[in-house]
């Protein structure tokens, strides 16, 4: 069962994302609760896009508010990530660049 508090916020962090970091290379999975693609570089239209990040809600949302770094995370297997522009450590934590 989705958290209704936890679906917004993750819904509201992934269209931020998608704003600071334009484009369709990237597709950011946060299940059960929301994707989103962005990212500079070839488009992705169908099928599995060759860029996938992918966690849970609870490790994105540490991220996006800087209560955990991109490093730690990927290096305890918190996150699964494949292909070459699968790294969205140099955004991190959102709420920084959001106000910048």
């Amino acid at each position: 069962m989705r958290d209704p508090k936890v679906l917004s916020e993750v819904k509201s962090s992934l269209a931020l994302l998608a704003e600071l970091y334009p484009g369709k290379a990237i597709e950011v999975r946060i299940p059960p609760y929301a994707a989103v693609q962005c990212g500079d570089g070839p488009k992705h239209t169908r099928g599995t896009p060759p860029n996938v990040i992918e966690m849970s809600a609870d490790i994105w949302l540490e991220l996006v508010a800087g209560q955990r770094t991109w490093a730690d995370a990927y290096s305890e297997g918190l996150i699964t990530a494949s292909g070459v522009r699968a790294d969205l450590s140099h955004l991190l934590p959102l709420a920084e660049r959001h106000e910048s």
